[in-house]
């Protein structure tokens, strides 16, 4: 089955470059290149936020990813130093219906075709991506490749099929940071918390007097740390490779699981630190984290047929019975099969009645399968950093 989608250039510019996405089922799209020319593979997925696309670009649970824009126009805003979730891009490509031509925008810096191809991402546009969306949600998330360089179709459909996939590998390795660090950014301007502490804005990440949480980062995004921080916690940061023994020995009052990319499962190392984690003080865990947490105390996971990636994701809390509106990226949930006894669900996603939340039953710790820490949001969750603070606040022993 082969889609084509029209190259629209104006007289007197230079024939844009052809690129494929060809599907491991044989599906091929033609479009036009943006971004870095090249050849890349991954698991192709579909995004449904209309804002933000430089944060999902960034964000390093999408490393090993096609994302797909479901949103016509993108780039109108441009890029900029600010809304970045890590140091660099981390898709493994971009597919969009539209690049806007124009970056218009106080804030911006650069344009979107420019930032990616800058940092070596290949984007395929002018595709119809409504229709690669109904192909997805029908068929599922499946290997893709996007190419500027091989343009047969049977070659890219076969180079599709030999894509590594994401079932079984572990992709966190490739995103963790390499040492420890001390995290002392809040959020600063309009979006910081209403009911942060006084001096959250101007105290450091060495302030004594702060609860200390240790952040496991499995490919953290940094808004998450930014919220932290300015919540009121010291934040200590360790690769998610890190010990339970390595943890301890920095006397955390909390400690966080971090959002991450990929299959939660081939994770033993990261699973059998938190089992050992558990007890020993207040565990939050985002995304990822959740997962791990939840594999931890005996659950399994299992993949999702197309995943919940976007920005209108809608959960409710089981406890408070109020619906939030979330922001959420992940291929894989926890299975409501054999759900230990230790494990409570809170949180329930209102489009298929996936778990959304998870809390243990004899400790303090708790976990969410979305984001609530959103940039560019929503921010309905936002209150759970608030509800980890007091949770820590009440496990830690008053200081003289």
């Amino acid at each position: 089955m082969i889609a084509e989608a029209a190259n629209h250039h104006s007289e007197g510019q230079s024939k844009p470059t052809v690129a494929k996405l060809a599907l491991a089922d044989g599906t091929v799209f033609t479009g036009v290149s943006f971004g870095a020319a090249g050849t890349t593979t991954g698991e192709v997925v579909f995004n449904t936020s209309m804002t933000g696309y430089q944060e999902i670009l960034t964000d390093p649970s999408y490393r090993g990813q096609l994302v797909t824009m479901t949103y016509p126009e993108i780039g109108n805003y441009g890029v900029n130093l600010d809304d970045v979730e890590s140091s660099k891009p981390q898709v493994a490509g971009f597919i969009v219906r539209n690049v806007s031509g124009v970056a218009s925008n106080h804030r911006s810096t650069g344009s979107l075709q420019d930032y990616l191809a800058e940092h070596g991402i290949v984007g395929i546009s002018n595709i119809d991506t409504r229709s690669l969306v109904r192909h997805i949600r029908s068929k599922g998330a499946m290997d893709a490749v996007i190419s500027t360089e091989i343009l047969d179709d049977a070659a890219l459909v076969e180079k599709a099929k030999a894509s590594p996939g994401l079932v079984g590998r572990d992709l966190v390795r490739e995103v963790v940071p390499s040492e420890s660090t001390q995290w002392s950014k809040g959020l600063g301007g309009w979006w910081a918390f209403e009911d942060a502490p006084e001096d959250a804005s101007s105290a450091t990440g060495e302030d004594a007097d702060r609860p200390h949480v240790v952040a496991l980062d499995f490919g953290m995004k940094r808004n998450i740390a930014r919220h932290l921080f300015d919540q009121g916690f010291r934040v200590t940061i360790l690769p998610g490779t890190a010990s339970a023994d390595e943890v301890l020995k920095l006397n955390p009052d909390g400690i966080f699981l971090s959002n991450g990319p990929g299959d939660p499962e081939p994770l033993t190392y990261a699973i059998e630190t938190i089992q050992q984690l558990i007890g020993k003080a207040p565990i939050f865990g985002i995304c990822l984290g959740h997962q791990l947490f939840a594999l931890a105390c005996g659950a399994k996971t299992y993949k999702l047929k197309f995943g919940h990636r976007g920005a209108n994701q809608p959960v409710q809390n089981l406890e408070t019975e109020k619906i939030e509106i979330t922001s959420q990226n992940h291929g894989f949930a926890v299975s409501p099969d054999n759900l230990p006894a230790c494990l409570k669900v809170t949180h329930k996603h209102l489009n298929d009645g996936t778990i959304a939340g998870l809390k243990h039953v004899d400790h303090p710790a708790f976990s969410v399968q979305y984001h609530p820490e959103a940039s560019a949001g929503p921010h309905d969750s936002q209150y759970l950093f608030n509800v980890f603070y007091q949770m820590v606040a009440g496990q830690t022993p008053a200081k003289n």
